[in-house]
């Protein structure tokens, strides 16, 4: 009788496959196999060493696994990690280890990789589309997928021109050399409080148990410092530690910061990297090289050899969310990760979360506060703009107090910056002929002027579109109109207004890898930009100690629509770009312009009173039994036809779950219908903490058919409500 094992593949559709094993070949649970599946192999691991009494299949249409691959077998806190995120983000498995294990058979330990290079040349005469990728792609390097995307061409025009000698392969050795981070290389010198802080964080370290810290501290208080000291402890320990970023922008700053400190860079994990640079860092990661690792949160996957210590840095970020494939909250798994690892986990912020508050009031979290900026740095001071109070000349957006106090910056050499989460010029273009407004034809969403390009873009689903030059639907010419600012509206006026400054505009557009973040933070450091202009991804973790005055543009921005969060989220915003004012022994002022000067967001900021916000917030969802007393799981139906998603969201309406505890709002529309061509319908569950939602949801999805056409997604624990 053949030996039978259980194989998790990394196809989401597969999951879990029987298969035998090759006369003696000795296996072990968490290793990674190649099996072979039809024509192709595919890359699994093994899940159980022998479950020849679960599974009733003949040995003669069993097939043997192809090969074990020589690499560390994932621990069994890995494997019952990957099986908690399934069960509880109803995932499938398949698809939870593929994003620790994202690579082919092919590749998985090779030992060379092919990529291809583009010299800088003169070409001969090509097609305008041949041409156009070569002068994009001159000087690059990469694998033919990341040559396309960066000329924003088909393979099939990379692998042509590859084959006709104008694009070269090159071969690249994946053999790891690594510098070790030096836990005493550059020791700093901690304030008291710092010093508390850290002796706190590594004598858990020293426990070598589980314990999650909420490092609470105000912005420039010195939380990185603090937490550094807890990875040297774990250097020292010889174990591996990894800090999770909410944005790859943020790496590159980063990584200066931690070469400073520790004498070398870390490895770094996120989607910007090259195939190559990809492949070697995982390898490094699994066999326990690479001792410190710094990621965005798919970061987490990743088997490592001997993590002792997980960091989410600004934990309270909306961005660790992941809301395609597998929906889950970093913030969360990480803690997870931690228990299931037995290891200590740090989340640090200056505003935490209303749920992290809550577990601290619960004891399952220790609290440790820096409650002062460190140095000779103090916090800024706020000031309200009543904007019902100014009168601003029309196409006017900045009023005269903030105005006067960037001038007065500007004049003593230092720098602004102005906030409004809002890209593009406008984030309306209407006809004032007809009223005609523009939207996406794929998506229930206006499209965004963006003038800097010249183009109109769904920030939705990325379709972009020239600028047109007349009504689309009346065909007036010259009668469109941009309604409401955005950032690049903003940066109009603030050119108007300061004809000699230098002004930059930061957004996802145009910081959208970690080398221009390193670009744009260089300049500010040179003193080479007077004022910002910038979204939301200004506010995460940026140190300037020149830029002294903070501009608000519109406070209530965040407060309008439909998110269950709004409040929360808006004053985590507001506080943490506030937080970039003042950061050195220059003082530092804050304005807030707000149409709604007394709402709790606003009032809180201005007073300082966090604690009075966050009783106010955890008392009103206490109320209404939302999150963290309740729970919420969002259900989007989904297919691109509107009456067949329509119809299922009708046919499970009709057998939606009832009961004490648990609540079923819809289905409805969703409030963006249509999205990528898809058509969505919603559910909202709300149910009380003590109710097994994932298996009543299990249960009442059982009761009906669901076409191969409708996609059903579901978000436990969702932050969109669109």
């Amino acid at each position: 009788m053949k030996r039978r094992i259980s194989v998790l593949t990394t196809n989401p559709s597969l999951g879990i496959l029987t298969y035998s094993l090759p006369e003696g070949k000795a296996v072990t649970a968490g290793q990674l196999v190649s099996i072979p599946l039809g024509p192709r192999q595919i890359l699994g691991m093994l899940w159980e060493e022998d479950v020849s009494n679960q599974i009733k299949i003949a040995d003669n249409r069993l097939r043997p696994v192809s090969k074990i691959y020589d690499l560390p077998e994932a621990s069994h806190c890995y494997r019952k990690f990957i099986q908690w995120v399934s069960s509880y983000y109803m995932a499938p498995l398949g698809a939870v280890l593929r994003m620790g294990i994202p690579f082919s058979p092919a590749t998985i330990e090779s030992r060379e990789i092919k990529n291809y290079y583009v010299p800088k040349r003169e070409w001969p005469k090509l097609t305008p589309l041949r041409q156009q990728a070569l002068e994009k792609l001159s000087g690059e390097k990469g694998s033919v997928r990341e040559l396309a995307e960066k000329a924003e061409i088909s393979p099939a025009v990379i692998r042509a021109l590859i084959k006709t000698g104008l694009i070269t392969e090159q071969k690249t050795s994946l053999e790891i050399v690594l510098s070790l981070p030096d836990p005493d290389f550059n020791a700093p010198i901690l304030s008291e409080t710092q010093s508390k802080a850290a002796e706190i964080l590594k004598e858990s370290i020293a426990k070598k148990s589980f314990e999650t810290f909420l490092l609470d501290g105000v912005t420039g208080s010195g939380k990185t410092e603090v937490y550094f000291e807890a990875i040297a402890q774990t250097l020292r320990d010889g174990k591996q530690s990894l800090i999770l970023l909410p944005e790859i922008a943020l790496t590159e700053p980063f990584l200066k910061r931690f070469q400073a400190r520790f004498g070398c860079e870390p490895v770094v994990w996120h989607s910007d990297l090259s195939q190559a640079r990809r492949r070697k860092n995982w390898q490094a990661i699994v066999t326990g090289q690479a001792k410190v690792v710094i990621g965005a949160r798919s970061a987490l996957f990743l088997p490592f050899k001997a993590i002792g210590l997980i960091i989410v840095d600004e934990a309270h970020e909306t961005s660790f969310k992941q809301e395609d494939g597998v929906c889950y909250q970093a913030r969360d798994v990480a803690v997870m990760r931690a228990k299931f690892e037995n290891i200590p986990v740090i989340l640090a912020t200056a505003t935490p979360a209303i749920e992290s508050v809550m577990q601290v009031r619960l004891g399952n979290y220790k609290e440790i506060r820096l409650a002062e900026r460190h140095g000779s740095a103090g916090l800024p001071t706020i000031h309200v703009i009543n904007m019902t109070e100014q009168a601003l000349a029309k196409g006017r957006w900045l009023a005269p107090p903030l105005v006067k106090a960037l001038t007065n910056a500007v004049e003593r050499h230092e720098q602004g910056l102005l906030f409004l989460n809002r890209r593009g010029y406008a984030p309306l273009t209407l006809c004032r002929h007809c009223g005609h407004r523009i939207k996406c034809p794929h998506c229930t969403a206006w499209m965004v002027e963006h003038r800097q390009l010249g183009q109109m873009i769904c920030h939705h689903c990325g379709f972009t579109m020239p600028v047109p030059d007349k009504c689309p639907e009346c065909q007036t010419a010259d009668s469109l109109v941009a309604c409401g600012p955005g950032v690049e509206r903003i940066a109009e006026e603030t050119a108007l207004l300061f004809p000699e400054a230098r002004i930059e505009t930061i957004t996802s557009d145009t910081l959208a890898t970690p080398k221009q973040a390193a670009e744009f933070v260089e300049k500010m450091d040179q003193g080479a930009i007077d004022i910002i202009i910038g979204t939301q991804l200004i506010t995460k973790g940026y140190h300037f100690p020149r830029l002294t005055v903070v501009g608000v543009v519109d406070a209530d921005i965040g407060l309008q629509g439909g998110d269950l969060r709004a409040s929360e989220h808006s004053f985590q915003q507001i506080a943490q770009v506030a937080g970039r004012a003042g950061r050195s022994a220059l003082d530092g002022h804050v304005f807030i312009q707000t149409y709604e000067p007394e709402t709790p967001v606003i009032s809180a900021l201005a007073s300082g009173d966090r604690e009075a916000f966050y009783q106010t917030e955890l008392e009103i969802r206490e109320i209404t039994e939302a999150p963290p007393f309740g729970r919420y799981v969002a259900l989007i139906i989904s297919s691109e036809k509107q009456e067949i998603a329509e119809a299922v969201g009708h046919q499970l309406g009709q057998r939606k779950p009832e009961g004490d505890g648990i609540e079923v709002f819809g289905p409805a529309p969703a409030p963006l219908l249509q999205l990528r061509g898809r058509y969505r319908y919603r559910f909202l569950i709300q149910a009380k903490r003590n109710i097994p939602i994932q298996r009543v949801i299990h249960q009442w999805l059982s009761k009906i058919s669901i076409p191969s056409s409708v996609r059903i997604t579901i978000d436990v624990d969702p932050y969109s409500f669109f």
